[in-house]
């Protein structure tokens, strides 16, 4: 059989007795040698191009007393190209594919510093029709609108792999997009959880955020970062939604910041701000590179996308992620469990995962000591908190707000005030009600909110 590649050659020079179909024995005409080689050659040349390979790579050490070999599958189903990249990587890093051969050296298992990128925990509730916090950790915020309603959910649209999105649908549209007009998705990272990345200083990181889209509207969308609580410190990248309706990740890589530090405290430490929709002073400016005092008309640079515009149109996110490094490694699950207790850091409260905060229902009781109007508190957090929280009090039968329910023999419904509460602290609350009625005990829900 002909010999038509470098892997039909055998070990015994004895039994190679053609190249490529040309006779190499004993007595063969110098024109054949001449053939020979340049099949060879081209065999050679094929293996240089990839065309043709070998199962078993050896690379022997110096004196060839010891080899290190790597071996192909015995059975492939598809011919894949590994494209390694330029240079070598940090001590630590490891070298990651994005899926498609490119390979990349990334820091392996880069914690995500973003808490609830799944979406899957929701203590306030599952719909949100306001501004504000919905989904945990996650701000809804408008700007000088004038008609734009929207519902914010929980929804089960997901991509695969995910359970759960933050949904944004519009219910009635803005009739015109102003140039003062902002409506965006807030989330707010505490910085001593950022300080890996050694921002301010000559051994900074680079950082990706990755995150998965989904909306009807597709176009340009821009994001902003802002280091430190009203923080000049800025930078704006942007991503495209190519096809509406479907399932995109995207992932943005910021460059290191040597110039301006995170602090290093409980407070607001970066702010990423992603931008559904914005007026022309906003986007008119140009879209910078680098972490810098920005203008106003670059804060959302080029963002062309219009959420508000229609009644018809919807924006979903999960599978939120921020890491070190260059590449967006996959998203990192954990239980819910494990998020719940990382939400908690910033609210708390009372009621079931099946009840919205406010809602009537249950609660807490407590009985009255020593004078008839005055009634012990003594409620623990399950984690400490980020700050002394903003405790609102309401009603456990009734849901009133700023109230708490009297507890009688005929199961009453009486709203009691209270002149006095229990003292807050970080890790929760500690003292008494006072009514002022010897209502014998009282029930009663409460929230606890430590946001940045």
């Amino acid at each position: 059989m002909a010999k038509d590649k470098l892997t039909d050659y055998d070990a015994t020079a004895s039994n190679n007795s053609d190249v490529g179909g040309v006779n190499t024995a004993e007595g063969m005409l110098p024109s054949k040698v001449n053939d020979a080689i340049r099949e060879l050659m081209s065999h050679l040349a094929d293996f240089s191009a990839g065309t043709t390979g070998v199962d078993v790579l050896n690379l022997q050490d110096d004196d060839n007393s010891a080899s290190i070999k790597i071996q192909a599958p015995s059975e492939l189903t598809t011919t894949t190209t590994f494209t390694l990249p330029d240079g070598d990587g940090s001590n630590g890093q490891a070298l990651l594919t994005d899926g498609a051969g490119a390979l990349a050296w990334a820091n392996p298992a880069s914690p995500n510093l973003i808490i609830n990128g799944a979406m899957q925990v929701a203590q306030r509730g599952t719909s949100f029709t306001s501004t504000g916090y919905t989904l945990d950790r996650m701000q809804m915020l408008t700007a000088n609108t004038d008609n734009v309603a929207f519902t914010t959910t929980q929804s089960s649209t997901a991509p695969d792999g995910f359970a759960s999105s933050l949904k944004v649908d519009i219910t009635t549209a803005e009739s015109a997009l102003d140039s003062n007009e902002l409506f965006r998705l807030l989330y707010k990272a505490e910085g001593q959880d950022l300080q890996q990345l050694n921002y301010g200083s000559s051994a900074a990181t680079s950082v990706t955020l990755s995150f998965y889209v989904r909306s009807n509207v597709t176009g340009v969308y821009a994001v902003e970062f802002r280091l430190n609580a009203g923080g000049t410190s800025t930078i704006t990248k942007q991503y495209t939604i190519s096809s509406a309706n479907t399932w995109e990740r995207k992932t943005l890589t910021l460059p290191a910041n040597t110039a301006a530090a995170i602090d290093n405290d409980n407070s607001n430490g970066l702010e990423i701000s992603f931008a559904l929709a914005a007026g022309s002073n906003f986007t008119t400016g140009a879209l910078g590179t680098s972490w810098a005092s920005t203008a106003t008309a670059s804060r959302y640079a080029g963002q062309a996308a219009n959420v508000m515009s229609s009644a018809s149109n919807e924006w979903l996110i999960t599978g939120v992620s921020l890491e070190a490094g260059d590449v967006a490694t996959p998203f990192e699950h954990e239980s819910v469990a494990e998020t719940l207790q990382k939400c908690q850091r910033y609210y708390y409260n009372s009621y079931t995962s099946a009840q919205s905060s406010g809602s009537a229902g249950g609660g807490i009781q407590a009985g009255t000591f020593n004078a008839g109007d005055r009634y012990n508190v003594d409620n623990c957090f399950s984690v400490e908190m980020r700050a002394v929280p903003t405790v609102l009090y309401y009603g456990g039968r009734s849901g009133s707000a700023n109230t708490v329910d009297r507890v009688s023999l005929y199961n009453s419904d009486t709203l009691r005030t209270f002149s006095t509460e229990p003292q807050i602290t970080l890790k929760g609350l500690r003292g008494t009600f006072d009514t002022n009625n010897d209502d014998k005990a009282i029930r009663y829900h409460f929230t606890a909110s430590a946001e940045l």
